[in-house]
């Protein structure tokens, strides 16, 4: 993760904790995460009940995955196609930019990310 830029190109800033591929807190892309777990996320009611109707239940914690389960309010490193679709349907969770690593312009515009920004 060393150097790790954020869509903004400077340094990747920390999301939360226990998120991401890696369970590190930060949104970076090790060359095994084939999700692109890059979207730094502040998830929403609509957008988990979303993501629920999609079959990623973001709801239920799942402790043998060190996964909490999510609530409205909760930071999360999102796969950037699914914030994308989650876009598409106008239910996208607003995104932290700092802490959003720049392979989500892989996916996502940078346009898109800026209209959700906070």
């Amino acid at each position: 993760m060393a150097n790790a830029k954020n869509v903004l190109g400077t340094p990747l800033k920390l999301c939360c904790g226990n998120s991401g591929y890696t369970r590190e807190g930060f949104c970076y892309v090790p060359n095994d995460d084939i999700g692109n777990h890059s979207v730094c996320a502040i998830v929403d009611d609509a957008f988990l009940e979303y993501s629920l109707t999609q079959g990623n239940d973001l709801i239920t914690p799942r402790p043998e995955m060190q996964f909490p389960g999510l609530k409205s309010g909760d930071r999360w490193c999102l796969c950037a196609i699914r914030w994308l679709h989650a876009y598409e349907v106008g239910v996208a969770p607003k995104v932290n930019m700092e802490a959003t690593h720049e392979k989500a312009l892989e996916v996502i515009p940078l346009a898109y990310l800026e209209e959700l920004a906070v």
